[in-house]
């Protein structure tokens, strides 16, 4: 259910910071057109902590009908509260995703018998959770005991999007419940390793820009062809590198303004990359071949 390329879906804005959705129409079009599997809304690219309730609802009022059938729809609802990811992920039931993306508890580092409440009060609203494991913005990293514990007492958790960077605990989790939960790849520069170790795909940020790579990478690996998967993806890691010079979405957004699609603009706290990574980047940008960027 959950194979594939997911793009963390970016919401574009206007210079003076609305929504600018004739940009995320073109947005959408060019993901679908690059044949992604799947597309996250209102993920951590989306600047979901920026929007408001009524922004949120716009956004997937505007989304939903465009994607339905056309591709899987996942819906972040997590919070670090728990009643506000229970009443985000009861919001959400009207569209009808393949499942709501719930990140783990950030700042208050809830301990494991809070962090299995937090997740069945979530998993009672109906719908499968992909457990969004991302220590490096939440301050939470889970033991493998505990992942365990809850996974066993939370079966509605169906997927797993981990972004850790501890190699040690990434082949744990693979191996103990491979075929058993959908592990999908957070980290856009570990790519290669998370195919190798069965993962069922990749929620990506890079994607925005660069989903027609993606999609060749996987196919590729999927057909057999591990080495040429690869020897892509090395060449498509400069600009991997590039997304992330800065905070996500920050760069992501101004190369997207650089292709056609929507401005630069983040809101704060974020605010716009430096004069250096701009200088990067485009100089960056125009070497990629056309056949790896939405257009």
């Amino acid at each position: 259910m959950l194979n594939g390329i997911f793009t963390a879906l970016a919401t574009p804005f206007t210079t003076d910071g609305a929504i600018d959705f004739p940009a995320l129409e073109r947005l959408l079009q060019a993901q679908l057109a690059a044949g992604v599997d799947g597309i996250v809304l209102l993920g951590t690219t989306a600047e979901t902590p920026t929007l408001s309730a009524d922004e949120k609802k716009q956004i997937l009022d505007f989304c939903i009908p465009r994607l339905t059938g056309r591709c899987k729809i996942v819906i972040g609802t997590g919070a670090n509260a728990t009643a506000a990811a229970v009443e985000n992920t009861r919001a959400v039931l009207p569209y009808k995703p393949e499942a709501v993306l719930v990140v783990t508890p950030y700042y208050n580092k809830p301990n494991p018998a809070g962090l299995i409440a937090h997740y069945k009060a979530v998993a009672a609203v109906g719908l499968p959770i992909i457990l969004y494991h991302i220590p490096g913005r939440t301050g939470l990293k889970l033991p493998d005991h505990v992942l365990a514990d809850l996974l066993n007492k939370v079966p509605q958790i169906v997927g797993i999007k981990e972004s850790d960077y501890d190699p040690a605990h990434v082949m744990e989790t693979a191996v103990r419940y491979n075929g058993k939960k959908a592990y999908l790849c957070g980290n856009d520069d570990l790519f290669p390793q998370y195919l190798a170790i069965n993962a069922a795909g990749i929620i990506s940020a890079a994607a925005n820009v660069f989903a027609p790579a993606f999609v060749q990478i996987y196919k590729l690996f999927k057909q057999g062809h591990a080495d040429q998967a690869f020897d892509l993806f090395a060449e498509l890691y400069p600009h991997i590198k590039a997304c992330y010079a800065e905070t996500n979405p920050t760069c992501i957004k101004y190369m997207l303004s650089k292709r056609g699609f929507g401005t630069a603009t983040v809101r704060l706290p974020l605010g716009n990359i430096s004069p250096e990574h701009q200088q990067q980047i485009d100089q960056l940008l125009p070497t990629a071949p056309a056949s790896w960027m939405i257009r």
